[in-house]
């Protein structure tokens, strides 16, 4: 009787390598096909930790973290992975969070859950810490905000060490949080603690934001100060328009003396701005600001929200248009951290946070998504990259040229009341560094106690103290 071995020799799948694992060889012809490759000159890193994803808001909240999945599956698709480090971060510490945050906010959001009974207060009907329908309590709510926070830290820290020059946490982005208080979908704001990381380093940090909504927690934030330059584009109508903040008159505090007076810029727009209009006014804008104010980092906040047919915005922007808001950033040649945002249709998010990967790594990908990406399903019937957004025909555009010119000029009167870039007193910096400062006596101390030792042991049945043979 004849019998089979159990055991079969093993038959490597590409005979003459020697790796079991391999790049999927659809994904190699992308990665030809489309010419992508490590940068030359410059690193990009790519930040996230894939549990952010699985968070769920309420099957009717407009906020979808899934829209992160569809991202990373067309990067992947594409091979884009390949050009970038690509780091898993870990969790934002209770003391990273409490470096803006308020203690007892913290708090709350560490032990709150869905099964609490919330009171709203007896005198405005408000909830404690903001909470509501725009910011609900779901599983995992804590846990969500430190890790896409700890995303946005990690990539500043490897801009700061020189790992990085182009940083990318689409997770993060969180603009509207304050400081003891959610808003807006933002519960932690990711971005504030990240500038902050930079401060440590950076003398100054310009702050771009080009969400549809007013980056008001950052500007908040940073009223004060004139380390931090704010500068947001965003539709703006007061009372009506989330979060109704940002007027072109607001620009830091009113007296002269308070260091903080116009380095908070606002581009107020109305509805309908087009691709040309944004792109033209964005560059006319942040170039003088860059001149003038000399950053040496810039954070740029990408909210998807100001693309044409999002379900919460109001603009007709195409997506190679809100990209080239990045590559034109990028041409600066600053440390650049890049962040998400808002934007509520998932599938236009997502083809918007890839194709803005592939600007910062300097690869120009095919238009069509490759056949093999994951949830292809999603982006029926075109399966492109770029659908035309700007024929959704929603909104007319009511920003007039004479209009954008006078917002052009405005911001550049402001700029002119700045005396050049300010100067920094390097002994005044944010209370974090003496965490840095410990960890670097630390070290120090165990390098001396390490010398120490070497020398005893040398002298060790040498003779007396200090008498080394030669």
């Amino acid at each position: 009787m004849r019998t089979e071995s159990i055991v079969q020799d093993y038959q490597h799948p590409q005979p003459g390598t020697t790796s079991t694992f391999t790049i999927d060889e659809r994904v190699q012809r992308e990665i030809l096909s489309n010419g992508i490759a490590k940068p030359k000159g410059y690193t990009v890193s790519y930040h996230g930790n894939s549990e952010v994803e699985k968070m769920h808001f309420g099957p009717k909240h407009p906020m979808k973290p899934w829209r992160l999945t569809l991202t990373n599956k067309i990067v992947m698709a594409y091979g884009m992975h390949e050009a970038m480090d690509l780091y898993m971060s870990r969790a934002a510490t209770n003391q990273e969070l409490t470096q803006f945050h308020k203690q007892e906010y913290i708090d709350f959001l560490q032990r709150v859950t869905p099964a609490d009974r919330l009171l709203p207060d007896i005198g405005n009907g408000s909830y404690p810490y903001n909470m509501g329908d725009d910011c609900p309590i779901f599983d995992g709510l804590y846990s969500y905000c430190s890790l896409y926070t700890g995303a946005s830290l990690d990539a500043a820290r490897k801009l700061t060490s020189n790992q990085s020059d182009i940083a990318i946490n689409w997770s993060g982005g969180l603009h509207h949080a304050k400081k003891s208080e959610a808003s807006g979908f933002c519960y932690i704001n990711d971005i504030v603690l990240a500038i902050l990381q930079l401060l440590l380093y950076h003398p100054r940090v310009l702050y771009i934001d080009i969400d549809v909504h007013h980056g008001d927690g950052v500007e908040q934030a940073f009223w004060s100060t004139d380390r931090v330059m704010t500068l947001s584009f965003h539709k703006y109508e007061k009372a009506v328009y989330f979060p109704g903040t940002g007027g072109l008159d607001t620009t830091g505090p009113k007296s002269n003396s308070n260091p903080g007076a116009h380095h908070s810029l606002n581009v107020p727009l109305n509805d309908g701005i087009d691709d040309m209009s944004y792109t033209t006014l964005f560059k006319d804008i942040v170039g003088p600001c860059v001149r003038t104010y000399n950053p040496t980092a810039i954070v740029l906040q990408c909210g998807g929200d100001s693309l044409g047919g999002d379900r919460l915005g109001c603009f007709n922007l195409n997506i190679r248009a809100h990209g080239e808001c990045v590559a034109y950033t990028k041409t600066f040649g600053l440390p650049l951290l890049v962040v998400g945002g808002g934007g509520y249709t998932p599938r236009n998010v997502a083809r918007l946070w890839a194709y803005e990967t592939s600007v910062c790594i300097g690869t120009k990908v095919h238009s069509a998504l490759p056949a093999h990406t994951p949830f292809i399903n999603h982006f029926d019937p075109d399966r492109t990259l770029f659908p035309p957004l700007h024929l959704t025909g929603r909104y007319d555009n009511k920003n007039s040229k004479a209009y954008l010119e006078s917002v052009v000029a405005n911001v550049i009167e402001q700029l002119r009341y700045l005396q050049g870039s300010p100067s920094v007193q390097l002994q005044h910096v944010p209370p974090d560094l003496d965490l840095v400062r410990d960890e670097v006596e630390r070290e120090v101390r165990e390098e001396r106690d390490g010398k120490e030792k070497v020398r005893r042991g040398k002298e060790r049945g040498l003779g007396a103290r200090g008498e080394l043979m030669r």
